[in-house]
């Protein structure tokens, strides 16, 4: 008898891909070997807004080793199609909509540091420095804004003179009556707050490098997570067929949706392939990727809650306002609209109305950033809900209770148009109240407090309940091939950049067909290798993707079987697959293997019936959206001396649904606490009055350091969704979402002794400081 086949759909499996990485062997674009290639530089304005007056190139031209210099006179006209931006929401109105035609090389103005206005190629990056610096750019500065509010006033002036102002779009949602609520509360609060601006710092800056050949097309690497979305959208820039572009996205470093994204760069890099004749590749600094990349949230919101006495929340009302930098990129318009749609979080609101606007200023653009708009409204709504338990002298856990939706209303439709899925709102916050052990530490609180040491350091707790929006469709592809061999390749258009889809579609995989892990390789990432897919963001990837690699195995899994009945001359019905061998039910010795399997039903003659059984590709459509959840509780310290901040203890409670493998979401739960404390904590993109960037590199933007975070406590319940077999739902997004207001709210109840408190995050000593000296 064979060895056993371990269950491998929540077994805890080590990744994969870490021993290439982690032994210096992972293939990134800055590894990818091409002949004669040639350095893309830009040159990239030093003001935050000017009008180009000129160009003179030819000092820079003359240097040798410079291959060429173009400008957007050269580029922009040659292009078939501007950058794409996207306005698809699930719900709400775009009441006004600036329909930008945006090209990669700024013409006639830039409008923030470091917007390109030429390209520099040359035959070394050291080359391509010294040409760029020789390039002489005339600039006539123009009047800077960056402050949303000031962008807004009549006297500003316009950054796109196509736009009647600097207000990019407005969105709304209304539903219930909201008025009436509040007309009706017994007791209203409101809260002003900012969750400011940060930077994404993948491991590896964004990077694409091309080569172009007649016949064959374009070959394009990129640090990207959606290689066949961008193969689209870099044919259609270049008004070429799409089968003329091959997109891989070889190792990509770490995305956090900054990399979902269609940049200038990557229609360039093409582009000048095709017109030099050589292979070109860009790479970007830390300090060129912070100011060409992506930044994320910048969300300012006032929201309101309307209650009766006993803490019933009737109706949220949010007035939001996202800073959208100098352009719309690919999908800003619909961050802000799905901060609108999650406002109402796991309680059982009835009415919500949310009235947003998108506005210009002269700031790097702003895109989704690990959970696009979610981490926005809970941030919000979590701490209004901790403002309305203090007016109402209750206990914030209490106040949440009395507000969840409870488990026999899902499916539940929202007042804001989503429907979730499942969930146990009070299952997860009493797991996490019980491990945290909550009593106790409201009671060593009010000892403290009872002591009146000046000297002591303050405690505070925060808890947050979460739910966010995943699982995205409309699609995603996977095929499932056996080999003759006996071995497995699986291709899926999801678009691994850190997630561990080798390892858990491998799972899936193993687990389906019954055979050893070892056996299986999964590809993905390549557009010639795959045939479609969407690619990977929103944590759409278990949800969608690992359901089109299960779709598709199944049918395989029963094209073997009916090789397997066949060879056993047996029916169809009676034959099992277990432990990596087909059997006769009831008659085990009566077998064949799955390596006899594979090379029958690999032949070139074989029955009509039995033809093509051992491949199938697929694409799964997911029926809703789903809906993870969970409940974060966090215990700080502040030192009244310094306003020093202390996480004693970060405890979570997650449910990503079913779980595939525990050593992936944890790992993506510790990722996603880390930026969601770093968000609370330390993280900041400053701009200056004159549009400079003071955080335009490491020395000056806070990223947590190792030794700044606690040991996290993690722990999960399982609640299924309806929406797909395997019961998952989704996890890279969710530690962030959770994380953010636990602590906020953690560092204002420690501060809840000194009155009513405005203070945004960063919680920096500084501030803590200030209002400990009533500053």
């Amino acid at each position: 008898m064979s060895k056993s086949i371990p269950k491998f759909i929540g077994a805890k499996v080590r990744r994969r891909e870490d021993p290439a990485l982690i032994t210096g062997k992972g293939n990134y674009v800055a590894d990818i070997y091409l002949p004669e290639v040639v350095t893309m530089a830009l040159v990239r304005s030093p003001y935050a807004h000017a009008k180009v007056k000129g160009v003179d190139i030819s000092k820079a031209i003359s240097i040798s080793g410079v291959v060429g210099i173009y400008m957007a006179s050269d580029i922009n006209p040659s292009l078939a199609k501007p950058l794409p931006v996207v306005w698809d929401v699930v719900s709400g109105t775009f009441k006004k909509k600036y329909e930008q035609q945006r090209f990669p090389l700024a013409e006639g103005r830039v409008r923030h540091v470091g917007d390109p206005v030429a390209v520099v190629v040359a035959e070394s990056a050291y080359i391509a420095a010294d040409a760029v610096d020789a390039v002489d750019v005339s600039y006539e500065p123009l009047d800077v804004v960056t402050d949303p509010f000031t962008a807004m006033e009549s006297s500003t002036e316009k950054l796109h003179d196509d736009c009647h102002d600097n207000i990019g779009f407005l969105w709304s949602l209304d539903n219930g009556d909201v008025d009436s609520a509040f007309d009706r509360s017994e007791v209203s609060v409101e809260l002003r707050t900012h969750v400011q601006r940060v930077i994404p710092n993948a491991m590896e800056p964004r990077a694409t490098a091309a080569k172009y050949e007649e016949e064959e097309g374009f070959t394009v690497w990129s640090s990207t997570q959606f290689p066949h979305q961008l193969r689209g959208f870099i044919a259609g820039i270049l008004g070429v067929a799409k089968k003329r572009v091959r997109v891989i996205a070889p190792e990509v470093g770490g995305g956090f949706g900054a990399k979902c994204n269609v940049y200038g760069e990557e229609a360039l890099v093409p582009w000048v392939a095709r017109k030099t004749g050589r292979p070109v590749r860009w790479i970007a600094t830390r300090s060129e990727d912070y100011i060409s990349t992506s930044h994320g949230r910048d969300q300012h919101g006032t929201v309101r809650l309307a209650a009766d006495l006993n803490g019933r929340i009737s109706a949220v009302d949010l007035d939001l306002m996202m800073d959208c930098g100098a352009y719309f990129t690919r999908v800003t318009p619909i961050i802000p609209p799905y901060t609108g749609m999650m406002m109402s979080g796991v309680y059982d609101i009835r009415n919500v109305r949310v009235q947003a606007k998108g506005v210009f200023t002269n700031k790097v653009w702003n895109e989704p950033y690990r959970g696009a708009g979610r981490p926005e409204a809970m941030y919000f709504l979590e701490r209004a809900v901790d403002v309305l338990a203090k007016k109402l002298n209750m206990d914030p856990t209490e106040l949440r209770r009395r507000n969840f939706i409870p488990p026999d209303k899902f499916p539940y439709r929202t007042k804001t148009g989503l429907t979730y899925d499942s969930g146990n709102y009070k299952v997860a916050l009493d797991k996490v109240l019980e491990l945290v052990d909550y009593a106790a530490v409201r009671l060593e609180q009010k000892r403290r407090r009872s002591l009146n040491e000046k000297s002591m350091p303050l405690l505070g707790v925060g808890v947050t309940c979460y739910v966010e929006l995943c699982g995205f469709g409309p699609w995603e592809h996977g095929t499932v091939r056996v080999k003759a061999d006996g071995s497995v390749r699986v291709l899926s258009g999801t678009s691994p950049h850190g997630q561990g889809h080798a390892t858990s579609w491998s799972q899936i995989v193993a687990d389906v067909l019954q055979m050893p892990i070892e056996k299986i390789e999964v590809l993905f990432n390549d557009t010639d290798v795959v045939p479609k897919g969407i690619g990977t963001m929103g944590s759409r990837s278990a949800a969608v993707g690992g359901m089109a690699v299960m779709q598709s195995a199944r049918v395989v899994k029963e094209g073997a079987q009916s090789i397997a009945a066949h060879l056993l001359e047996a029916a169809f019905e009676d034959v099992r697959v277990e432990d990596g061998e087909f059997h006769v039910v009831g008659m085990r010795s009566r077998a064949v293997t799955w390596t006899e399997v594979a090379a029958f039903g690999n032949q070139e003659h074989l029955p009509e019936h039995l033809q093509g059984k051992l491949q199938k590709g697929s694409e799964f459509k997911p029926s809703g959206e789903t809906f993870p959840f969970g409940a974060h509780a966090s215990v700080v310290e502040i030192d009244p001396d310094t306003g020093e901040i202390s996480v004693l203890r970060l405890v979570t409670v997650d449910d990503c649904g079913k779980v595939l493998n525990p050593l992936l979401v944890e790992g993506q739960v510790h990722g996603g606490l880390a930026q969601g404390l770093g968000q609370a904590l330390w993280e900041r993109a400053v701009y200056d009055e004159s549009g400079n960037l003071t955080t335009g590199n490491l020395m000056e933007y806070a990223m947590p350091k190792a030794n700044l975070l606690p040991s996290y406590e993690t722990h999960r319940t399982e609640t299924p969704t309806p929406h797909n077999l395997l019961g998952v739902k989704g996890i890279g997004e969710a530690a962030t979402i959770g994380s953010t207001p636990s602590v906020a709210n953690a560092v204002l109840d420690a501060l809840s002794d000194y009155g009513k408190i405005r203070i945004d995050m960063p919680f920096t000593p500084e501030k803590i400081w200030r209002v400990l000296q009533g500053r």
